[in-house]
Parts: structure tokens; C-alpha cells; sequence
């Protein structure tokens, strides 16, 4: 089974489907895709991306982005209500992003944030979806403090080192893999995904963002995760199916709350 792991269908790029949402469904179910999970970055657009779970296979998540400073969690209460819905299977996406905010008020705000999502996730034992870049240490220690080892997370489109990876894999942490792996510049990527084991990774789009190679430059869709997998399996000397069958029992083992058999049907508009 193809799963993209992490997708903001709401903010894809829906004009070559004639904005409907179903067309870009459509196609990735004729790539493979039969299950998706789409990421929630604020809060206040929550009903919009619950909107998608009405159709089967698709999953969302419900968190604030590191970098969504007017909307950071102070407390849990909305958090919680939103993690209630039946097809809500993970919480996040949060973290820590030291690149694009560098003051250190801005940096606590956030440890704060990260801080609720992970007793909350703890709490309700769901996953956590992590957010990190320029903050390997802070982001670890927090995990290490507030996580729950059992019901663990992810840290998604992963381009830190292999020692953070190898760290997160220590918490049960799975490591998701996007389009960057891809690049021509991401050779140290590369190296870490082929020590990583084949159970500890999964693939995702982050689209609309990170097209992977050939369509780098173009706005990114679910459908192209099938060739962020066929390069992952590449990397392992693996079968493309191989890794299909090792993600998605990765995924689901992680993700328990997600239904295998709850899959991406075509629609006839």
C-alpha cells in the first residue's frame, strides 16, 4: 500500500482539477496512493482540513505549526476537541524552526507550543508529527521529557544528520522521507537513509511543497509520492514494493488509529 504520510491538502494547487480536490485524489489513487494524511498547521482552518476525512482513505492530524506564532498552543482544551474526530490520527504538526525564527522569545513560544502537543499526544496516545530544522538538540530534549515513548511520532520530511535519526529511532520515533531526498544536493540524506532500517522510515509529498526530481519546481501533489518511494527503495537495493509493503506496516504500527482496510476509492465527477 502507498500512503503519503504527510500532505496539506489545503493548500494544494487545484487548478489543473478544476478546484475540486476529488480530481487530485483521483489522481494519486492512479499512482497507488490508497491512503493519505493531511496535516493541520492552524488551527483555525481545522474544519477545513477535517472537510477531506469525508473521503475514505484520507486521514488528518490536528496541531499548529512552529512558525504559526499568533496561533501557538497555550493550552490544550480546542487541541483536544479537534483530536476527538474519529479520523483525527495523530497530533501536530509542531516542533521547533530556529531557521526562520531567530529571536530567543520566539524559541520559547515555541518549546511551549511543542510542549503541549506532546503531553497532549502522550495523553490520548497518538502519535506526534514533528516539525524541526536548526534545533536538533532542544527539539530531542523535549521529546525525551514530554513525549510518550509508547505512542511516539514522527519526525517528518527529515534532513537532519543520522545521529538525530539514530536518536529519534531510540524515542520510537519513525523517520519520513520527502521529495528532498531526491536533489541533487542532499548526498548526506541520502547516506543517512540507506543505514536507517527499512522499519523505521515511511515517504510523504509535504505537498504542495518539495516536488521531488523530475517535477522539482513545480507545485507538488500526493500522486508524486510514488516517486519518492520508487527513489527510497532505489537507495535500498530493495523492490518497489518491498518498500511499499515496509512503509505502510510502519505507518499503521505507529499510526494505529488509521484503518488498513479504510482505503482511497476512485470518484466519477
Amino acid at each position: 500500500m502507498l500512503i503519503d504520510t504527510h500532505c496539506h491538502l489545503d493548500m494544494l494547487d487545484l487548478a489543473p482539477y478544476n478546484n475540486d480536490v476529488n480530481g487530485a485524489l483521483n489522481a494519486a489513487y492512479q499512482q497507488g496512493v490508497r491512503q493519505l494524511l493531511t496535516i493541520s498547521v492552524d488551527l483555525n482552518k481545522m474544519d477545513t482540513v477535517l472537510g477531506f476525512t469525508r473521503r475514505e482513505g484520507v486521514y488528518a492530524s490536528c496541531g499548529v505549526h512552529p512558525l504559526q506564532s499568533e496561533g501557538l498552543v497555550r493550552d490544550d482544551l480546542l487541541l483536544a476537541r479537534y483530536a476527538a474526530d474519529p479520523k483525527v490520527i495523530a497530533i501536530g504538526e509542531t516542533g521547533l524552526d530556529y531557521f526562520y525564527e531567530a529571536s530567543e522569545q520566539a524559541h520559547e513560544a515555541q518549546k511551549v507550543s511543542f510542549m503541549h502537543h506532546l503531553l497532549l499526544a502522550g495523553k490520548l496516545e497518538l502519535p506526534v508529527i514533528v516539525h524541526t530544522r536548526n534545533a536538533k538538540a532542544d527539539t530531542m530534549a523535549l521529546i525525551k521529557q514530554y513525549g510518550n515513548r509508547d505512542s511516539a511520532g514522527v519526525l517528518h520530511c527529515f534532513t537532519e544528520d543520522y545521529d538525530m535519526a539514530k536518536a529519534a529511532l531510540d524515542e520510537n520515533y519513525l523517520i519520513s522521507i520527502s521529495g528532498i531526498v531526491t536533489f541533487k544536493t542532499a548526498e548526506d540524506l541520502k547516506e543517512t537513509v540507506r543505514k536507517l532500517p527499512l522499519e523505521s522510515l515511511i515517504v510523504e509529498t509535504d505537498a504542495p511543497y518539495l516536488a521531488p526530481v523530475p517535477y522539482r519546481g513545480k507545485k507538488n501533489e500526493p500522486k508524486y509520492v510514488s516517486e519518492v518511494a520508487q527513489y527510497v527503495a532505489d537507495l535500498k537495493g530493495i523492490r518497489y514494493e518491498a518498500l511499499l509493503e515496509a512503509t505502510a506496516q510502519n505507518f499503521h504500527r505507529v499510526f494505529s488509529k488509521a484503518n488498513p482496510e479504510n482505503l482511497l476509492q476512485p470518484t466519477h465527477n
